[in-house]
């Protein structure tokens, strides 16, 4: 098999981004930033992900493919190509082992193809690392996770750690970082079993053993956010990383902002507030995790007790809150029931706090916002980012659970107290100056000459010199 071999005087990227917002955005953004960089590229998707995906780069000269989403998944309502519409994340893992019977539409469209510098393709499709080695072309799975809590990952599995103690909230010590304590309930399922099994872990060895393979992973990070964690990673695993974030900070002035009706009405309620001189708590928890009646009951409770300004965005339409919840806290609280420009909101600058699951998107864009966070985490990776939040970068708070434990149950009244600690406590003025002083590293990494911007244009002049020789 080869591609194509018509001249390209650039480097031509492809770019296949999993079918999740939180793992295409970053992408989607990675497509705008390689175009100053002299790169041409392609984007996969599929036909219901198009409208998002073109209304994010329409501006753009970005070649958008659409590949047909396998149909009749069992589990899965038809007509859902995105894991943010699935009803239950439970769904997950069909949904994830479904998309490698796109490979094969995948490989007929490579095949037409300017002759490909490189894929770059979400760590989830672990299988285009295969379609990428029939063609030789270098391949980089894109990894959505920080450093920190990759290699808190890997220290604790290679090192036995994960199996060590039978109570999954007895803490250990890591061998690397000994001042870094974590517990098995630090880690999402499988890992947090003592001895892991069974269909996901299955899944998630395939992604990793694929991108261990790769010829490097790229991280929606920057070096001066975690450096000793970078290092480690580069220097006792692979693939090695390169960090080339925060990739929200490409947005040029130019890009329009969404101008939808809840959008414009969020943002005429958040200039009220701040013509009353009224800080605004901004709070999302993504648009994956699953939160009970009683949990989502007693987060409001603690939000309407704490007397604090809120703007609440609430997956599924929030139907659980009640309308006399919207009622009694209408004067200084806003719940909102659809997909917001988060990005944009948290830069308001009556904006000054997030009470967020610490997705890593989310982390990135409450840094560049300078925004400080209150870290309620819920699945995945959250657990080890709300820990770096708080613990490494001090630029938040932690929401204490009833039993100590990451991922337990949050009352009203801890929630109260978090939130006002938060918002007009003592430490607020130092969140604020670390948030402020991180956010400017962030800006730096990005710019021309920095490390990202140094490491993004020195990794596609690396593979497309190697592709030249090779011609």
């Amino acid at each position: 098999m080869s591609l194509s071999s018509s001249y390209n005087p650039k480097p031509h990227v492809v770019l296949f981004p999993f079918m999740s917002k939180g793992h295409t955005i970053p992408l989607l953004h990675l497509a705008r930033l390689l175009l100053p960089h002299g790169a041409t590229v392609t984007l996969f998707t599929t036909p219901a992900n198009r409208p998002s995906v073109v209304q994010f780069i329409s501006d753009d000269d970005i070649t958008i493919v659409d590949l047909p989403f396998p149909p009749n998944i069992p589990e899965v309502p038809p007509g859902i190509e995105s894991t943010d519409k699935l009803p239950s994340i439970s769904l997950f893992l069909p949904f994830a082992r479904a998309t490698k019977l796109m490979q094969p539409y995948f490989e007929n469209v490579l095949k037409t193809l300017p002759l490909v510098t490189c894929i770059i393709s979400d760590q989830f499709l672990h299988w285009t690392l295969e379609s990428a080695m029939k063609f030789g072309i270098p391949r980089l799975g894109f990894n959505g996770m920080s450093i920190y809590a990759s290699a808190l990952s890997r220290e604790a599995a290679v090192n036995g750690l994960l199996s060590t103690n039978e109570s999954s909230d007895e803490p250990f010590a890591l061998t690397s970082f000994p001042w870094i304590k974590l517990t098995r309930n630090d880690f999402d399922y499988p890992f947090n079993k003592r001895d892991p099994s069974g269909p996901l872990l299955d899944f998630l060895m395939e992604t990793t053993i694929a991108l261990c393979n790769s010829y490097g992973q790229l991280v929606n990070s920057f070096h001066e956010l975690e450096p000793q964690f970078v290092d480690y990673w580069n220097r006792e695993s692979k693939p090695k990383a390169f960090l080339v974030g925060p990739l929200c900070l490409n947005l040029s002035p130019e890009t329009k902002p969404n101008l939808h009706q809840e959008y414009c009405r969020c943002i005429h309620w958040l200039d009220q507030k701040l013509r009353q001189g009224r800080p605004v708590l901004y709070i999302a928890f993504g648009s994956q995790a699953e939160i009970s009646p009683e949990q989502l009951s007693e987060i409001a409770g603690g939000l309407e007790e704490s007397e604090v300004s809120f703007l609440w965005v609430v997956r599924n339409g929030g139907i659980q809150l009640g309308d006399k919840f919207e009622e009694r806290i209408k004067e200084r609280g806003m719940v909102v029931k659809e997909w917001v420009d988060q990005r944009r909101i948290l830069e308001h600058e009556i904006v000054q706090g997030f009470l967020s699951h610490c997705g890593w998107n989310s982390v990135l864009e409450s840094i560049c916002a300078e925004v400080p966070i209150l870290a309620r985490p819920m699945m995945a990776e959250q657990q080890l980012n709300a820990r770096m939040v708080v613990e490494e970068i001090k630029i938040g708070l932690r929401v204490e659970t009833i039993n100590g434990s990451g991922n337990g149950f949050v009352e009203s009244k801890s929630l109260k107290n978090k939130v006002k600690e938060l918002m007009e406590g003592e430490k607020r003025n130092e969140l604020r100056k670390n948030v402020k002083e991180v956010a400017e590293m962030a800006r730096n990494s990005m710019k021309e000459g920095g490390s990202s911007w140094l490491t993004l244009n020195q990794l596609i002049r690396e593979i497309y010199l190697q592709q030249d020789r090779q011609k």
